[in-house]
């Protein structure tokens, strides 16, 4: 089962472990063989990876551009290092820099790839292209399944 993910990058720390488990109960009722594709951003993405390997699925990670990590926060550069070194694939788009239109294509790119899409969504309505409600409303455009993960614990940083 190849599973995509999209979700919000500004998580509270206090509600991680709360959608850790969302998504892995979510995960875990999709049954068979687990192939996670995933940007690794910060937030969503690496609890979905994490989740994904700790039920000893693979994970496949699309890059939007050269430039992704150096992007990174200091404080977030090793959760992404030890999450691709995990990877059992890592394909890099061919975006110089990161941003909007990278984004876009990285998520197009997932999105052909899956079967199931995992968002980590509040429900607002998309503010731009290459969100994840600019997400969500692509999977349903193209016919992917969405499986919304939204526990009552879980909060976005202001």
């Amino acid at each position: 089962m190849r599973v995509g993910i999209t979700g919000h990058t500004n998580l509270v720390p206090e509600c991680v472990p709360a959608v850790q488990a969302a998504i892995t109960e979510t995960l875990r009722s999709l049954g068979g063989t687990l192939v996670g594709v995933t940007c690794l951003a910060p937030g969503a993405d690496q609890i979905f990876a994490r989740a994904v390997l700790e039920l000893g699925g693979e994970v496949e990670v699309v890059l939007p551009a050269l430039d992704y990590r150096d992007r990174l926060k200091p404080h977030q550069v090793a959760d992404y290092d030890e999450l691709r070194a995990a990877a059992t694939v890592v394909s890099v788009l061919p975006h110089m820099s990161s941003g909007r239109l990278a984004y876009v294509a990285a998520n197009e790119r997932m999105l052909a790839s899956v079967e199931v899409l995992v968002a980590v969504w509040d429900g607002v309505p998309a503010q731009g292209k290459g969100g994840t409600a600019d997400v969500v409303e692509q999977a349903r455009a193209s016919g992917v399944p969405i499986e919304v993960v939204w526990p009552p614990e879980a909060r976005r940083k202001s």
